[in-house]
């Protein structure tokens, strides 16, 4: 009895520790708040001297053109190289501290634009489901008022085909906090790199 509620703990764990789907999340991989440095880097974790070293000009300066995403992956390759020459392993991971908190400021803009991206299409929703029922009335009505009709119709018309074209953009926009992460992966790697071995 007791190995079978041990077993149901264990198969049960990850569906738990995932939690519910936040509902103003549109895309089809789950939200993650931010990422960890864990996540995206192989090297030392971060210390008292480390901490103290991130907010230094030189390793904000890196990092800060290197998380960009339009800083194309060889050009951000050359900076860590640069940066890395003579530099102890602390100041390496001082930049992977600096630069991941400057992708997780980007991705976390890019997710609050997503939510009320979601939260706009939902209102439009909203909006073309009344307009349906103003046209269906209209046409219903005795006498018949041609212009609302027309008006109707074509707000409703214009309103579906803004719809469809945020439905269409979505898959797009879900793909932008996939990118920051593969970007902070890369990141991690090359910056690991230029540790010692």
């Amino acid at each position: 009895m007791i190995r079978a509620i041990l077993l149901a703990l264990v198969v049960a764990t990850p569906a738990l520790a995932a939690g519910a789907p936040d509902p103003d999340w549109p895309c089809v991989q789950r939200r993650q708040p931010s990422l960890s440095l864990a996540q995206v880097w192989p090297g030392p974790l971060p210390d008292a001297a480390v901490e103290a070293m991130v907010g230094a000009d030189d390793v904000q300066a890196v990092a800060r053109v290197i998380a960009l995403r339009r800083t194309p992956m060889d050009a951000a390759d050359a900076e860590i190289a640069d940066f890395a020459q003579g530099r102890e392993p602390a100041a390496l991971t001082a930049l992977m501290v600096a630069t991941l908190d400057h992708v997780n400021q980007a991705r976390n803009r890019v997710l609050s634009g997503i939510t009320r991206y979601a939260h706009k299409q939902k209102d439009l929703d909203l909006r073309i489901l009344e307009l349906r029922h103003a046209f269906d009335a209209a046409n219903a009505a005795e006498p018949q008022d041609f212009d609302r009709i027309d008006a109707l119709e074509a707000d409703l018309d214009w309103s579906m085909r803004i719809f469809k074209d945020r439905q269409q953009s979505l898959t797009y926009v879900c793909e932008t906090p996939v990118i920051l992460e593969q970007r902070a992966f890369a990141l991690g790697r090359s910056i690991a790199g230029h540790l010692p071995q």
